[in-house]
């Protein structure tokens, strides 16, 4: 089996502690060189300033490619735009393009009056400033919101069509959701990568519940085996084994690269990436 091309996400800190978790996360992950890492926005743009702080000293320090989250929550064009500039000048060449989560306590996301109504409209302006690679979600479990499964892979295909390069999928538990969602996206006219994310399970309740809020499936298979494991204490050791056996299936079925959700711990998904051939390029020295 060829070991697979790996990216990793990162959350900006908000907290002297989650810091330390944040560069810790680097440090441990950068010497798998990684395709690119991408460091993500809070929900409602709560932590846009630190996004962007997080994406130019990993950039810079690191020398690592970073992609920026950017979404359309709660922000002017202008506003928006204001910051793809500052990433433009921090020397950032891609940007992962999301409509965003509602800010907390909203029911349903709201464009802002002169803001941007969807990732769509986000997309377009981006492509126009020539300036980044687009990187966009995508959802083999239907978006809570969607009409349908089949709409998912449309508003896909008009993400890709409006500049969009590639796309990094929502989490899943099964190779057969990230299979069945390809082979939807390819019947529909999309060719574009579309890079499966992994989701390493370091706490099956916490994990659960946000599979629930975001439609992913969660097969009844994997509350029994979670229980069991816990009993003895081995919850871990099942995360990294069902993790790698989850990969090993997508590499099987054609799969070149594998998008990884830290939550800035990186030693289970280290694990992971060694058991599928990942190994160190190299000793991590820091740029001065």
């Amino acid at each position: 089996m060829t070991a697979p091309r790996v990216s990793f996400e990162f959350f900006p800190p908000q907290s002297l502690e989650a810091s330390f978790r944040l560069w810790e996360t680097v440090q441990v992950l950068a010497p798998l060189n990684p395709g690119f890492v991408s460091v993500t926005y809070g929900a409602g743009g709560t932590t846009r300033k630190l996004t962007h702080e997080a994406v130019a000293t990993i950039h810079k320090n690191y020398g690592l490619n970073v992609a920026a989250h950017l979404t359309c929550v709660d922000a002017t064009r202008d506003e928006t735009m204001e910051i793809v500039n500052a990433y433009a000048e921090a020397g950032v060449t891609e940007i992962v393009a999301l409509r965003g989560d509602p800010p907390k306590g909203a029911g349903r996301f709201t464009p802002h009056p002169q803001g941007f109504a969807n990732s769509v409209e986000l997309i377009e302006a981006l492509a126009g400033t020539g300036k980044f690679k687009i990187r966009v979600g995508a959802y083999p479990d239907p978006h809570p919101e969607a009409a349908s499964a089949q709409a998912d892979v449309d508003w896909l295909k008009r993400k890709i069509d409006a500049g969009a390069s590639s796309a990094i999928t929502q989490f899943f538990f099964e190779a057969e959701t990230y299979f069945r969602f390809r082979d939807a996206c390819e019947k529909a006219g999309i060719d574009a990568p579309i890079i499966p994310g992994i989701l390493p399970i370091e706490n099956w309740k916490g994990v659960r519940k946000f599979a629930e809020r975001c439609g992913a499936h969660v097969p009844a298979w994997l509350d029994e085996a979670f229980d069991a494991a816990s009993r003895d204490g081995r919850e871990e050791l099942l995360a990294t084994a069902l993790a790698t056996e989850l990969c090993t299936d997508l590499i099987e079925g054609g799969v070149e690269d594998l998008h990884f959700y830290t939550l800035n711990k990186p030693h289970l998904t280290r694990d992971i990436c060694h058991a599928l051939g990942v190994q160190p390029a190299g000793s991590l020295e820091k740029v001065a």
